[in-house]
């Protein structure tokens, strides 16, 4: 069996996520295989920013995807994201949306639960509406045991979960431009799927960006169980060892694993940074008390990236439209290059400049 060491790892997943060097344009970034979220709102472009030069370019589009979150994607993908993020089986389905906001009978639904949400989707959403009046429309629409009574608005609401992880489904995407959340219809629109498609390469793209990987690290990305993961599983793989962990990556990608050159360069990655979606937190960020600054119940910091590893955290907000950045650093790291990246952040916000306060942690 072949093995790597963590830093081997961290230099292939970094220069697979074009993170060793700029690009010229969004079209040629990998990361537009899985999608690059946007929570909180406009950091998907933030994380573009740090990939490419002209990361508002492109003609991407914002669409609820991948376990029901905002993700920017080529316009060209929606279809076969729809499909491949359409439920393996009715288990799968239920375990997908499972809350305890709805009934168990919700569950005896399966995939006619998503089949149901995202037909009641394309009949409301025929213009640009706004989420709330979807949400009433779609939940006046679906099965009663998909709604829950919600003491707030005295009324009874679709699962916010069910009704996000329908979106691709559902043939609809978001206004990126909008101050709160705007649905509209996708165009082309997708048929709803008849089932499951694609899903496997769905996967092997997760593998080929953040892999070595596990089925479990990537049945968590995907939002499902091991167990339905497994039904599609992708051939072609290589098995890895790394540090001792049993992990897989395409066969085509051992290679550039094994040798992955040192990476040179700095970067201020956003809170949910394709980079960062990887499930083996462990690998990523070793240190327990460093992990716990990264990832937080809420409102979790950037992530300083440094020549091939994690480096630090960062903040920022905007003041009198210059952007105040500050850093906690877990080890030096060049000023001029932090401060140069702080003008990158700035300038995809649409700021004039930014200033530059740094710590150690």
């Amino acid at each position: 069996m072949n093995s790597a060491g963590r830093g081997q790892v961290m230099r292939y997943r970094i220069m697979r996520n074009d993170l060793h060097e700029r690009v010229k344009t969004v079209d040629d970034l990998a990361v537009l295989d899985l999608g690059v979220p946007n929570v909180p709102a406009g950091s998907a472009r933030q994380a573009l920013a740090a990939r490419c030069i002209d990361p508002l370019g492109g003609g991407l589009v914002l669409a609820w995807s991948t376990r029901g979150a905002p993700h920017l994607h080529r316009s060209a993908d929606l279809p076969g994201l729809a499909a491949a993020l359409w439920p393996l089986s009715d288990a799968d389905a239920a375990a997908r949306f499972a809350t305890n906001q709805l009934p168990k009978e919700a569950g005896e639904l399966g995939i006619e639960a998503f089949r149901a949400t995202a037909a009641a989707l394309r009949e409301v959403v025929t213009r640009p509406t706004a989420k709330g009046e979807v949400s009433r429309g779609v939940s006046d629409r679906v099965p009663a045991e998909l709604t829950y009574d919600c003491k707030v608005c005295r009324s009874r609401h679709i699962s916010g979960g069910l009704f996000q992880l329908c979106g691709p489904a559902g043939g609809v995407r978001l206004d990126e431009d909008a101050a709160k959340t705007v649905l509209l219809p996708a165009d082309p629109r997708p048929p709803i799927p008849a089932e499951a498609a694609g899903t496997a390469e769905f996967v092997r793209a997760y593998l080929r960006l953040l892999g070595p990987a596990t089925p479990g690290d990537a049945a968590k990305y995907l939002g499902t169980s091991v167990s339905a993961l497994k039904t599609v599983w992708p051939g072609g793989l290589a098995e890895v060892s790394v540090d001792g962990r049993r992990a897989w990556l395409p066969e085509e990608d051992l290679g550039a694993l094994l040798a992955a050159p040192p990476v040179r360069g700095v970067r201020l990655l956003p809170p949910s940074d394709p980079f960062l979606q990887a499930r083996d937190r462990a690998l990523l960020v070793p240190d327990t008390s460093q992990a716990k600054e990264v990832w937080r119940i809420l409102g979790n910091p950037g992530v300083v990236l440094a020549d091939g590893d994690l480096a630090g955290t960062w903040r920022a907000r905007a003041v009198r439209k210059r952007l105040e950045v500050t850093v906690s650093l877990w080890r030096p790291v060049d000023p001029a290059a932090l401060e140069a990246e702080a003008e990158t952040v700035a300038a995809v916000r649409g700021l004039a400049g930014a200033s530059l306060g740094t710590h150690e942690a």
